[in-house]
């Protein structure tokens, strides 16, 4: 069967159990169990024969029973009717108190389809591939459409845990991470920031056998505390060959901001969930729930506040080995606010090298009203000095129009800022705005001048928008609307954070 016609095949079946009232999010789970659950018995027969032991089924309290059957793929492909979707559930359960990656990738694990005739037709369709025989690209091609089509699916809500892309792909051809070096992502969500790493390693080195065996089990390392999310980032990566089905999991369930674990990394590229609070649910007096702000009291903080993104930003800052590099996906907030975020701003430029700042369009997120910026810079040993001597702005915002579906961001739109990055010698750029071309998008400005901002702000632009001169070269209305509708969205985003600010300062 070619690769195309097993793609289609996957995707009918979504489709089919969409009218069940299976969403992609639940679909993808199944096939995440089935898939694993497959190639380890592939990986039990020849030619690997590399003897992984299953558990048999457990009671209520993680104990084996007795005399009861295997949690395999034998066991199951062989069910039927009420019987399979019986054992489906209690094998699951079982799975899920086992260590290691296995333990990982059946956590909190529910059969969600009900239909034990559709529960067949999955499982029959999974059986009829040899699926370690497939190449690493095909299946992460198969994976990572599902997890688009999931991230598409706005009901879900999966969108908040997927960067795009091309904006992924960007970042890394920027930082062009080597081989033998350690990467962190503490906010991972599915893995793209691991997978576009390892694809862009592979494909520009020639890796011997120990460079191979350390990308496969020691260079990537994160952080993603939903459960369903870190078991699609586990499971889209071991379809990329990384990690082993019976290793421990390199990503860890915690949240990453509680404490510092003392690991250093060469590289952390991150894209921290947008929202700009931390906050923890918890249960009044009264009997209500509410949400009460969470502060990160942290040694190697320089500010204890309970601004999220802050707080990734000097978790970060922390994670990085002396000259490790960081790219990182923060919102507009984090360029202007005052207070902590001033202070923040401050230390970054005097213990790190922020070289350089992309700001980026509307219209790319699957969470509207996001106005977002990359951020890069180089950590560096201590210093007297401020190490940061001039900041360069690419402004890929002004006059860009980009939608989810009709006119979505591509890598190639990006081409003129990597090319300007100049990721072989970032010491050697060249600005394309100047007093004669005020429309270069390709800005510096020292050190001196971005202290001397008002907050020391670098919500930064000097493009003129053609929008508000030109009336006859306006954007297609579906993009006019997305714009209004993603301002609005911006706007009522930050009026709920001065609410809350007020609410809880009244209290």
């Amino acid at each position: 069967m070619t690769d195309s016609s097993i793609i289609s095949k996957i995707w009918n079946l979504a489709n089919v159990l969409r009218d069940d009232g299976v969403g992609y999010g639940d679909y993808l789970e199944q096939i995440t169990y089935l898939l694993f659950l497959k190639m380890a018995d592939e990986l039990n027969k020849p030619p690997y024969n590399k003897g992984l032991v299953f558990p048999k089924l457990k009671d209520v309290e993680g104990n084996e029973i007795a005399d009861s059957e295997t949690c395999n793929w034998d066991t199951l492909s062989g069910k039927r009717g009420a019987e399979l979707e019986s054992f489906y559930s209690q094998l699951l359960r079982s799975l899920s108190t086992e260590k290691g990656m296995l333990g990982q990738i059946f956590t909190k694990s529910q059969n969600k389809i009900q239909d034990p005739a559709k529960l067949l037709k999955v499982i029959n369709m999974i059986d009829k591939e040899d699926w370690n025989m497939m190449g690493a690209d095909i299946k992460g091609k198969i994976y990572e459409g599902l997890l688009q089509k999931n991230a598409e699916d706005t009901k879900s809500g999966a969108g908040q845990y997927f960067t795009p892309r091309a904006l992924i792909q960007t970042i890394v051809a920027c930082v062009q991470p080597k081989p033998m070096k350690t990467i962190s992502d503490p906010a991972c969500g599915t893995g793209g920031f691991f997978l576009a790493a390892y694809d862009w390693i592979v494909e520009n080195n020639k890796l011997d056998r120990e460079e191979k065996e350390f990308i496969k089990n020691s260079t990537f390392h994160g952080n993603e505390i939903v459960a369903n999310t870190r078991r699609m980032c586990l499971m889209n990566m071991y379809l990329h060959n990384i990690g082993e089905i019976d290793g421990e999991s390199f990503i860890n369930p915690n949240d990453a901001l509680i404490a510092d674990d003392g690991s250093r990394y060469d590289y952390v590229l991150a894209n921290p969930p947008f929202g700009k609070k931390s906050s923890m649910t918890i249960t009044n007096e009264e009997g209500e729930i509410e949400k009460e702000d969470l502060s990160y009291n942290r040694q190697d903080f320089w500010e204890t506040t309970s601004n999220k993104q802050l707080n990734f930003l000097q978790h970060i800052k922390t994670q990085l080995k002396i000259d490790g590099e960081a790219a990182v996906v923060l919102p507009d907030n984090i360029l202007f606010e005052g207070g902590a975020g001033e202070e923040v701003r401050k230390q970054l430029m005097k213990t790190a090298d922020l070289h350089t700042i992309l700001r980026l369009p509307t219209g790319i997120f699957y969470r509207p009203g996001v106005k977002a910026n990359v951020l890069y810079f180089k950590n560096k040993p201590a210093s007297k000095e401020a190490w940061t001597k001039d900041i360069w702005f690419y402004d890929y915002r002004t006059n860009v129009h980009h939608t989810l579906k009709k006119k979505p961001m591509m890598m190639s739109d990006l081409e003129e800022f990597v090319k300007l990055y100049n990721p072989s010698n970032i010491n050697k750029r060249k600005e394309t705005w100047s007093e004669e071309n005020e429309e270069g998008r390709w800005r510096k400005y020292t050190y001196d001048e971005i202290i001397a901002r008002d907050k020391t702000s670098l919500d930064i632009f000097w493009l003129k928008d053609k929008s508000l001169t030109d009336l006859d070269n306006l954007p297609d209305p579906d993009i006019l609307a997305n714009e209004i509708i993603e301002n609005i969205e911006s706007g009522l985003n930050s009026f709920r954070e001065i609410m809350e600010t007020i609410n809880g300062e009244s209290e």
